[in-house]
């Protein structure tokens, strides 16, 4: 059997923060901050409902490329 492999830790941070920045200027602060990964997703995508911890994703609406939504894992 596989190792399991270390739990990471998220930075401390508010995904509320990230809300109204371009995807580009949210995925370089997320970065900056600690995240290992960053997702952006369209709003309404269907995604698998995995947690992955040191993840953020994003909600990025296709008119401006803001940032609608942001969570965790």
């Amino acid at each position: 059997m596989a190792p399991e492999s270390a739990a990471q830790d998220n930075p401390q941070d508010d995904p509320e923060s990230y809300v109204g920045l371009t995807a580009e200027a949210a995925e370089e602060q997320a970065y900056a901050r600690g995240w290992t990964t960053v997702r952006s997703l369209p709003p309404d995508a269907i995604i698998t409902m995995e947690y992955l911890s040191g993840r953020l994703n994003f909600a990025v609406e296709k008119d401006t490329g803001n940032v609608v939504r942001c969570w965790k894992g």
